[in-house]
């Protein structure tokens, strides 16, 4: 009796197994289903796109596509494809990442181990424009940025990414650093050793799971950041992202669709890389200091 009970568990287990599994693969054929379209289809030529079935793999095999979304595709008024605007992402975005991850780690470290009167306001405050939406900013920063004369270019788009990033980065590394034992801090103050000191010798080498969460998640919203790349930037300084939209919009005529979705795939490949590089420390940089001791 106890043989067949135990039997007619492991069957349900197995069952309900089978039935998880299936419902996730189906979830996850359908969430992948758009970039099967866009990948298959920036890998036909034009006439298979417009005969229909952009679900087929291509009879005719060609990168063509690739390479004029690169560099000969026309992107407003000239035909000079995605590269200089790739380009400008990467001088974007590498300079504001590490600003501001940098500075998220000092004020965090500041925050927990140099606590000072008025401390948990300025941290509200901090925290609190992570919440304010981007369109209530955009004239008040275009004012900015045209009294610093940072107006069109790409060191203004990494200054107004950084103001953006700094509240997040140091609401991570000051959740990190409040459950780094306060007495290892106090040992190197006796010994001698002095704000930077500590932080250089103690803080920073103990960050690193903290620091992959803070560099995914403000290169993926810098990098994908369509707003004030349009609301900042000239066309000789616009990002990736608004110089796809405007290659999409510039066609005239016949559709490039093979183009247009070798494109977006070449935006997303960045993010789509630092995920694949250093996802699985995502959660467990996230999960860090979720826990005291």
């Amino acid at each position: 009796m106890a043989l067949a009970s135990t039997d007619t568990v492991i069957r349900t287990g197995r069952t309900s197994r089978f039935i998880i599994y299936t419902v996730l693969i189906v979830f996850c054929i359908y969430y992948l289903l758009p970039l099967y379209v866009m990948l298959v289809n920036s890998l036909k030529p034009l006439d298979e796109i417009r005969g229909g079935g952009m679900l087929s793999l291509p009879q005719e095999w060609t990168l063509a596509p690739w390479g004029s979304a690169w560099s000969t595709a026309q992107i407003g008024v000239e035909a000079t494809g995605l590269r200089p605007y790739f380009l400008n992402s990467l001088l974007m975005v590498v300079p504001a990442v590490a600003i501001s991850t940098m500075l998220g780690a000092l004020n965090g470290y500041v925050l927990t181990k140099w606590r000072f009167r008025g401390d948990t306001i300025i941290f509200g405050l901090m925290l609190f424009g992570c919440f304010i939406p981007f369109q209530m900013v955009l004239i008040p920063m275009a004012r900015m940025l045209g009294l610093m004369g940072l107006a069109g270019t790409v060191p203004g788009l990494i200054f107004v990414h950084l103001v953006y990033g700094i509240g997040f980065s140091t609401l991570y590394f000051r959740n990190y650093y409040a459950q780094f034992p306060d007495e290892l801090v106090r040992a190197a103050m006796i010994d001698g050793a002095g704000f930077f000191r500590i932080f250089q010798r103690i803080m920073l080498p103990s960050s690193g799971p903290i620091a992959v969460v803070c560099i995914i998640w403000q290169f993926t919203n810098i990098w994908n950041d369509f707003l004030f790349g349009a609301s900042f930037a000239d066309f000789d300084s616009q990002p990736m992202t608004v110089a796809l939209n405007n290659l999409v919009s510039s066609s005239t005529g016949v559709k490039e669709y093979n183009v247009h979705f070798a494109g977006a795939i070449m935006a997303a490949l960045p993010t789509l890389l630092v995920y694949v590089v250093a996802g699985r420390f995502f959660v467990r940089g996230l999960m860090a200091g979720s826990v005291k001791g």
